[in-house]
């Protein structure tokens, strides 16, 4: 009897050493080469984002337009213009030149940004799906607007899968870490 009670606090003792090794290594640097933090004049338009286009002095073409699958918005007169990868500078720009090209005399654009397009969230969040995204947030916040945890997640890493012009780049990473518009975070179950 004594030996069976020796046998079974080893065998506890041993997986509780276990247990922290059970957490992967944080994987970050091929996601921290896209950029993290506050997204601000570097980030690039994608499909699902709402730009508010505005055309000084023509009402009627200043408007809120959503860029398609293809990357591109259309605008009247001027039709479909291609600001996917772009900043909302570089977009303002472009739209500027085809106006200039025999539609409006010396034409001023402005393209700011109405509705970043959402992220996803999957796995063991109480709710997942797709939410609205808010600048600034990291891993943790995204579950906290998911309504939290399930009772089975593991609460100190997520994976994190963004498209990038390269492809698709995922990492595990730390429930501190940023998140961007478009980010897929899957919350993974924990082993005990």
């Amino acid at each position: 009897m004594l030996m069976n009670r020796r046998a079974l606090v080893f065998a506890l003792v041993t997986s509780l050493s276990l247990g922290g090794c059970l957490r992967p290594d944080f994987r970050t640097s091929e996601l921290d080469a896209t950029g993290t933090g506050s997204i601000g004049s570097r980030y690039t338009l994608a499909s699902g984002d709402k730009l508010r286009v505005i055309v000084f002095g023509q009402d009627n073409l200043s408007n809120i337009y959503t860029v398609d699958g293809a990357g591109k918005i259309a605008l009247p007169l001027i039709g479909a213009v291609t600001v996917g990868g772009q900043t909302t500078g570089q977009a303002a720009r472009l739209i500027e030149g085809k106006l200039a090209a025999g539609f409006v005399r010396e034409p001023h654009v402005t393209v700011e940004m109405d509705v970043y397009r959402p992220f996803y969230i999957l796995g063991e969040v109480t709710t997942s799906g797709q939410y609205a995204y808010v600048n600034g947030m990291t891993v943790e916040t995204a579950v906290a607007i998911a309504a939290g945890f399930s009772p089975r997640a593991a609460r100190d890493y997520a994976v994190l899968t963004r498209t990038t012009p390269a492809g698709l780049v995922s990492g595990i990473v730390p429930m501190t870490y940023s998140v961007r518009p478009g980010d897929t975070i899957v919350v993974k179950e924990r082993f005990f």
